[in-house]
């Protein structure tokens, strides 16, 4: 029927090919990523296949995953979607969002080939969703009035998130950093003064937190090495040779004293802009763009630090970090705000030389310097590092903390099953298939570690029917155990995000009965 009036190119899949088509991609990339789940889950190699770039990484972060992973099923993109979402709303959370949406798919198609209409499926699970989150609201606590108390969930947080990532045999050195670093912040909860430094030699266990802010950069030849209070003028200008840029402009002498007439205005001119930049009265000037040899031999006359090439990224953290302005014209300098730290000095890091700056004007800049044996190494401990440092800034914003290994899945799942006794009509087999999904995360987590993940979970059932509300699994042993005498600890903003995301993403696939692919409309001819 369609073909008479879409045009040629365009394809329609309806109803059960179309939503066969969507449960197969989305339950295929949650396949993809459920390896990697639980602190006994397994890493992924991902080799880029560009003619240009043969290069790999190694991790098992979902997002990273997901993200890197080519994808034509359009059920499948809206996973992909999800996990960046969490990723970078939380950080944290990202392959259990995945697993459970494509968990969530799979007990929906066996509801569909029950003649259950994905209508009454949506309605079930709406239900299932609120009785969820109360009782993920009812099972939370926040110690964030108590200091001490505070920070040992800190500290546990830090420690369960790592404890599923590259640095779990060091999580405890690590948890400390990244708490000591987010607790610096004193509340602002702005990453940027947070840098991390990748160093390659020696081991994980080499990495350390540096108060201040290293730049990886070097300073001028000639120019002096340390600074006491210095005075940061932060430019994004061109400091190379003041050229004629006029695209195709030819300059056309008779003699070789007019080449050398020019040559000197152009030098003229750059002494000029170099006297605007020293009549700041700054003592270090940093650059995003290159500085070239006229412009770094008048700072070297001047004693002032010059620092070229701070990449973009670097010099707007210089900005948030020092509380200086980036400025590109130098003529007011009454209206300039420069940048304010107690001492700039070059400090070696193995064996490369960096700048630090100390006792920055925004107190909460630290920095954190990786240490590891290799590139590959170094980057999945940055991503690890980072999903720790996001989950702690979203828990200092949310201090509600809840139990992990499990716990909250399974009490969730028995919450909903007591509502499903309660409830008339074709919604609570959807209900009850919300449950089911729920309990197979604890299950995926079993299994990934080796162990019998039928015999954990029904133990893990009878435990909270048994009113032990804070049990969940000893991944370590092997065995259920309290979750508060372990140590196992996760956000409630992480959990909350995962339950909500999932479940929209999976009622969004549900109610698709046509995919419509549209070929681009065709460019006509002279144009």
């Amino acid at each position: 029927m369609e073909a008479a009036f879409v045009g040629a190119g365009t394809t329609v899949d309806k109803g059960e090919n179309a939503r066969l088509s969507s449960f197969v991609g989305a339950i295929a990339i949650a396949d993809l990523v459920k390896t990697t789940l639980g602190p006994k889950g397994m890493d992924k190699i991902l080799q880029r296949i560009s003619e240009h770039d043969q290069s790999i990484s190694v991790t098992n972060d979902g997002a990273t995953i997901l993200k890197s992973v080519n994808i034509d099923n359009a059920a499948a993109k809206v996973l992909v979607d999800i996990a960046k979402v969490q990723d970078d709303e939380v950080g944290d959370g990202t392959t259990s969002v995945a697993v459970l949406c494509g968990e969530l798919l799979r007990e929906a198609e066996d509801l569909i080939n029950q003649r259950i209409h994905p209508q009454t499926i949506a309605e079930g699970w709406r239900l299932a969703r609120k009785a969820a989150r109360d009782a993920l609201d009812a099972s939370t606590r926040d110690n964030s009035a108590d200091d001490a108390k505070f920070r040992e969930d800190l500290l546990t947080i830090a420690r369960t998130t790592l404890s599923s990532k590259l640095l779990t045999y060091d999580k405890d050195y690590f948890a400390n950093l990244a708490v000591e670093a987010v607790m610096r912040l004193r509340g602002s909860n702005n990453l940027d003064h947070i840098q991390v430094l990748k160093k390659a030699g020696g081991h994980l266990r080499d990495s350390y937190l540096e108060e201040g802010f290293l730049l990886d950069k070097k300073i001028g030849v000639g120019q002096p090495k340390r600074i006491e209070n210095a005075k940061i003028l932060l430019a994004n200008t061109s400091l190379d040779t003041d050229k004629i840029k006029i695209y195709g402009s030819r300059v056309r002498v008779d003699s070789l004293n007019k080449v050398a007439e020019i040559e000197e205005a152009e030098k003229q001119r750059m002494r000029q802009k170099c006297d605007k930049i020293m009549s700041h009265g700054c003592n270090v000037f940093i650059n995003r763009q290159l500085i070239y040899n006229l412009p770094e031999s008048i700072f070297t006359e001047n004693g002032i630090m010059a620092i070229e090439h701070a990449d973009f990224d670097g010099i707007e953290r210089l900005a948030a970090v020092t509380g200086g302005e980036v400025v590109s014209t130098f003529d007011r300098p009454d209206l300039v705000t420069m940048g304010e730290c107690d001492i700039i000095e070059e400090v070696m890091i193995g064996e490369d030389k960096v700048i630090r700056l100390g006792g920055c004007k925004s107190g909460e800049a630290c920095s954190i310097v990786l240490r590891g044996a290799s590139s590959h190494v170094l980057d999945e401990a940055e991503r690890s590092l980072h999903d720790a440092l996001c989950i702690l800034t979203a828990t200092v914003k949310d201090p509600r903390i809840i139990c992990g290994g499990g716990c909250t899945e399974v009490l969730m799942a028995q919450a909903i099953d007591r509502q499903v006794e309660a409830t008339p009509g074709k919604k609570a087999l959807a209900m009850a298939s919300f449950a089911r999904a729920l309990r197979q995360l604890p299950a995926i987590v079993a299994d990934n570690g080796g162990y019998d993940s039928a015999e954990l979970v029904t133990q893990l059932r009878a435990a909270h029917a048994a009113g032990k509300n804070t049990h969940g699994l000893d991944m370590y042993n092997g065995t259920i155990g309290d979750m508060l005498e372990l140590g196992v600890a996760e956000a409630y903003k992480s959990k909350l995000c995962v339950l909500l995301s999932a479940s929209e993403a999976a009622e969004m696939i549900l109610r698709v009965d046509d995919i419509i692919k549209c070929a681009p409309r065709a460019r006509q001819e002279g144009y």
